[in-house]
């Protein structure tokens, strides 16, 4: 199977980062992965590229805990993107949260295509490719 473009990593925990980071190269997810360490920044990049669609990344992996601009709100923001962000940019929720209420209000999104409990592993990557894309 083909490796996707380009995948964002959203989280403000560095060593998660790092840790989702190297398992998507080691395994040739994806081409590319552009880090942002807030959902503002993430929500930011998106806005510079939204018309530039080579830029945009195929899957957002979103960690729901974060500073500011947790995943909630991000995806609250997302949902304002004009169709061409919102058709090309699956989200995945990537967390370390096992908060049912936080869960169950984050799967019934219709960006959201999975919930991942932290850490990324090949398994996880290997189902993802099965089952989303």
């Amino acid at each position: 199977m083909k490796a996707i473009d380009l995948v964002m990593l959203v989280d403000d925990n560095e060593t998660d980062n790092f840790i989702s980071k190297r398992i998507i190269e080691i395994t040739q997810f994806a081409n590319e992965v552009e880090v942002k360490n807030s959902g503002k920044s993430a929500l930011d990049y998106l806005k510079e590229h939204e018309n530039n669609y080579d830029r945009l990344p195929n899957l957002i992996f979103l960690d729901i805990n974060m500073p500011i601009v947790d995943g909630f709100v991000f995806l609250y923001e997302f949902e304002k993107f004009n169709d061409t962000v919102k058709d090309k940019c699956k989200v995945i929720i990537l967390s370390s949260s096992d908060n049912k209420r936080d869960i169950d209000k984050i799967v019934n999104n219709n960006h959201v295509i999975r919930f991942i409990t932290k850490p990324l592993t090949e398994i996880a990557l290997d189902e993802l490719k099965k089952h989303h894309l």
